[in-house]
């Protein structure tokens, strides 16, 4: 794949240790990077995000092959991670750090990210309305290299936190058997 035809996704989803794995097994996918974005402090840590003074969510930003796994289906799938209907955090994690987000890079993104979200809210999957915001790109830091790929370097760990957070169950509950 030549490098002039990579795109650029970036999506808040709570915990990002659990946004990683679901794209990085794709095909068309070159890169998942767990960091940090939307807030107003530079090259933020671990702590400073998790103190919620930064603004930052932790998020994950996909570097993809549109020929590929298109914008579209990478919405898809994202929508499929989350609970887009809670505003506080998801599952386990609390916070603004943890609240879901969109950021896109461009117009055509934004508008496929308002289709999508308005897709779902018409879907009836979900009972509530859904409340993830759709957000201009703003500068993302990847975050500390014991974050990166936290599913491969510690499974045991990533899916028990995993299953004890509600995500696993939820995404069952919702779309059924591993997505």
């Amino acid at each position: 794949m030549e490098k002039g035809n990579h795109e650029q996704a970036t999506f808040a989803g709570g915990c990002f240790w659990c946004m990683v794995k679901p794209f990085d097994e794709q095909p068309g996918i070159v890169s998942v990077v767990s960091g940090y974005t939307g807030g107003t402090t530079e090259n933020p840590t671990y702590e400073q995000v998790c103190s919620e003074t930064t603004g930052h969510y932790e998020a994950v930003q996909i570097t993809f092959d549109p020929a590929i796994f298109p914008y579209e289906k990478l919405l898809q799938l994202y929508w499929q991670q989350i609970d887009p209907t809670d505003p506080g955090g998801q599952f386990y994690d609390r916070g603004q750090s943890y609240q879901t987000a969109i950021f896109y890079q461009n117009e055509e993104q934004r508008l496929l990210a308002e289709e999508s979200k308005k897709k779902l809210g018409e879907s009836g999957v979900f009972k509530k309305p859904i409340v993830t915001p759709i957000l201009p790109a703003k500068p993302f830091y990847p975050a500390e290299t014991y974050h990166q790929h936290y599913y491969k370097k510690n499974p045991e760990r990533y899916n028990a936190y995993h299953v004890g957070s509600g995500r696993s169950a939820f995404i069952r509950n919702h779309w059924g058997e591993k997505k």
